[in-house]
């Protein structure tokens, strides 16, 4: 297997040297599929401790985590005596600080979780059964049973209890979170997007009645930005999401038209589109200035799959300020799969972005070889180096 060809935790650490001319970083992001509060709650966990194998293989800098659950007081497992949001700092502390087989690195991070959308109840029938289901399954299968998915599709966001397919971003300590600038949109109402895809009935009814339509949620977990201060003084805003998947609905087609325009947000925060509004009210979206790279899971393919309208396309590529010069591929083939596909339901959904004053000079998506017995997950960490240039001078 083909191993990154710069360790950026060495290139990283000259930039403790003064006034640096230039940064190069690894990001990764990387589906890890349901990893839940009691897995990370016991260090012999096999499925985590794959799952920091891998990462640990990869070593990178800056790396998100999709669907991991956010640990908060109505979520399974929560420790009350701890508080809530550990379940990334839990990964970081109890499986990649430390080797999971001889030779790999100890990864050390600081973790930033938020709450999320899914799994909490809505106390409205967004799904239109005719029932409102405010109480969750009392054991969340994978998949879910008839009850807990009518539950699940009443919740903001699709989950059969709080919290569950989560997110975390996962930062080399030597870096700075800027705690005090990150903007979450998680209560966002769909609605506030100018032309958004709201869903109808079959009979071109809207599917949310007026209440529903006022409150209704565009997140399916949350939409972040984090941004990250490098030791050289700059800062990059890190745009973190994992879109519900354009599927598992009817003809409303109400959560392909919602990861439409979930992706479709980052076009418009990019362009500071004046509907916006974050969870602390603040208004406007990311200065035309900044240095951004998108982030995660974003369940939709450029090409292919059951997308609404192509957001990728037809969303993120008209962005003039993101760059879609470098496509990640594996040179493992695996059958049934394209080289640039992220995932083992042959579409390439996971995706790191940047803006166009910054490069991509090596990356890939990592795929052991295809007979690896217990891959952890149905997707694959895509990882990218990123060569930041110099910084201009006042």
């Amino acid at each position: 297997m083909r191993s990154p060809p710069i360790l950026v935790l060495a290139a990283l650490a000259s930039l403790a040297a003064p006034a640096p001319a230039q940064t190069t970083a690894r990001i990764a992001t990387f589906n890890v599929e349901d990893l839940r509060t009691e897995d990370l709650q016991n260090p012999s966990s096999p499925r985590a401790k794959r799952l920091a194998e891998v990462i640990q293989r990869l070593a990178p800098n800056i790396i998100l985590l999709n669907e991991i659950a956010y640990d908060g007081p109505d979520s399974p497992g929560f420790d009350p005596a701890a508080g809530p949001g550990l379940n990334g700092q839990r990964f970081a502390d109890a499986f990649l600080a430390v080797p999971q087989i001889p030779g790999l690195p100890a990864l050390r991070y600081k973790a930033f979780m938020a709450p999320v959308n899914t799994g909490v109840p809505s106390g409205l029938d967004l799904n239109n059964d005719g029932r409102i289901i405010t109480t969750p399954p009392a054991i969340s299968t994978s998949p879910p049973d008839a009850e807990a998915r009518a539950y699940a599709e009443d919740c903001w966001g699709f989950g059969t209890f709080p919290g569950q397919y989560g997110m975390a971003l996962l930062v080399d300590e030597r870096l700075t979170i800027l705690a005090d600038e990150i903007r979450t949109f998680r209560l966002l109402p769909w609605d506030y997007m100018p032309g958004a895809f709201l869903p109808q009935s079959p009979d071109g009814r809207p599917w949310y009645d007026d209440a529903e339509k006022a409150v209704a949620r565009l997140s399916s977990k949350s939409h972040w930005d984090i941004p990250i201060q490098f030791p050289d003084g700059r800062t990059v805003h890190f745009l973190c999401s994992h879109p519900t998947p354009p599927a598992f609905d009817g003809p409303d087609k109400r959560n392909a038209r919602r990861n439409h325009d979930e992706i479709r947000f980052w076009a418009d925060y990019i362009t500071s589109a004046t509907y916006l509004v974050d969870d602390k009210d603040r208004q406007g979206g990311l200065d035309r200035r900044a240095s951004f790279i998108i982030l995660g899971d974003l369940n939709a393919d450029p090409d292919e799959g059951d997308g609404f309208k192509q957001p990728i396309t037809t969303a993120l590529r008209g962005c003039e300020r993101i760059s879609f010069e470098f496509t990640p591929t594996s040179d493992v083939p695996w059958p049934g799969l394209d080289a640039d596909d992220t995932a083992l339901f042959k579409l390439r959904v996971d995706y790191i972005l940047p803006s166009r004053n910054l490069e991509i000079t090596a990356g890939g998506v990592w795929r052991p070889p295809p007979d690896t017995p217990d891959w952890p997950s149905d997707h694959f960490p895509v990882w990218a180096e990123v060569f930041f240039p110099p910084m201009m001078k006042d």
